[in-house]
């Protein structure tokens, strides 16, 4: 059996869709994974079908020992969360995932319209490190050892990369139920 998503959900996660939705989906990622990046317009896919049933979380679980850039594009998008701007620099750095460098990441930055040298000065100190420790410190105590990892209306979703089951399963939780006969 699956192991459950340890820690609610709550104001301090990074969510899209509505708080009312029927359907909650959590993904543990990395900006610089591949496979996330695989993920990443399935998701959007998702929220447009099914936008009033379907909120979409996203908590940070960077794969440092593979990915060199993940900390620092995890650190960068909450730099950008700060200023109003996560969701925007979630989907820049997906769009970007070959360019991860301090420089890129900044880069991005001003193309947001941030305050360049407020998002640098956190970037460089580490300020939202612990942010994301945190993610990952609740990822792990969750059974999540690899990216992406799903978890639908609390539950692990079995295999992380069968996106179309993952649909598929989302669809189906989406349909209308009829009353029992």
């Amino acid at each position: 059996m699956a192991p459950n998503l340890t820690g609610a959900i709550s104001p301090s996660d990074h969510i899209l869709g509505s708080p009312d939705a029927t359907i909650t989906l959590v993904e543990y990622g990395d900006f610089e994974c591949p496979n996330c990046l695989a993920a990443y317009p399935v998701i959007q896919e998702l929220l447009e079908l099914h936008g009033k049933q379907l909120r979409f979380v996203f908590r940070h679980f960077p794969i440092v020992l593979s990915h060199d850039h993940a900390q620092k594009a995890a650190e960068a998008a909450e730099a950008a969360g700060a200023q109003g701007k996560f969701w925007e620099m979630h989907d820049l750095l997906f769009e970007h995932q070959d360019d991860l460098d301090s420089a890129s990441l900044i880069s991005y930055a001003r193309t947001l319209g941030l305050d360049v040298e407020r998002f640098t000065r956190e970037l460089e100190s580490g300020a939202w490190a612990d942010r994301v420790y945190h993610d990952r410190a609740g990822g792990e105590v969750s059974g999540v050892s690899w990216t992406p990892t799903f978890f639908v209306n609390g539950v692990r979703y079995p295999i992380a990369r069968d996106l179309d089951g993952l649909v598929r399963r989302v669809e189906e939780l989406a349909q209308p139920r009829t009353g029992a006969r």
